[in-house]
């Protein structure tokens, strides 16, 4: 590791955090009325899954992490495992500003998260992706 990224890691509140602690910290950078979907998270992230992403969240206990802004890649709030859940997840995301279509889905070009900013990827060791509808 070159000098400049071990000072980097020894700054980064981040290094030595668990999967989905890094998870939660992208999560936390979605501003209100913005969305994101899973493989963003995942693909910011770098080391996981989509699927690890709603793992993440399923295990979420931690106040705070805006959970209600990640979405599937077709635009739609995904059903929980054991069922419930898609209600608040609507109603949080249209207190925050967030529309639906009349099929429930949310516009990616209206309401898709462009990602965290240059310098937040960099110190965290991230990495930029498309932003839910676009190619890269």
């Amino acid at each position: 590791m070159s000098p400049e990224a071990q000072e980097t890691a020894k700054n980064d509140p981040l290094c030595g955090a668990s999967v989905y602690e890094r998870i939660y910290a992208i999560i936390c950078q979605i501003p209100p009325g913005w969305v994101a979907t899973y493989g963003q998270i995942a693909g910011i992230e770098g080391h996981c899954t989509p699927r690890m992403v709603g793992y993440a969240l399923a295990a979420l206990n931690a106040e705070g992490v805006p959970w209600q802004r990640v979405i599937n890649s077709a635009g739609r709030v995904s059903e929980r495992s054991g069922g419930g859940g898609t209600a608040t997840q609507r109603l949080r995301l249209m207190e925050e500003g967030v529309q639906f279509s009349r099929g429930g889905r949310i516009d990616f070009e209206s309401y898709g998260w462009s990602g965290p900013d240059w310098e937040w990827i960099r110190m965290h060791g991230m990495y930029a992706v498309p932003a839910p509808g676009q190619r890269g």
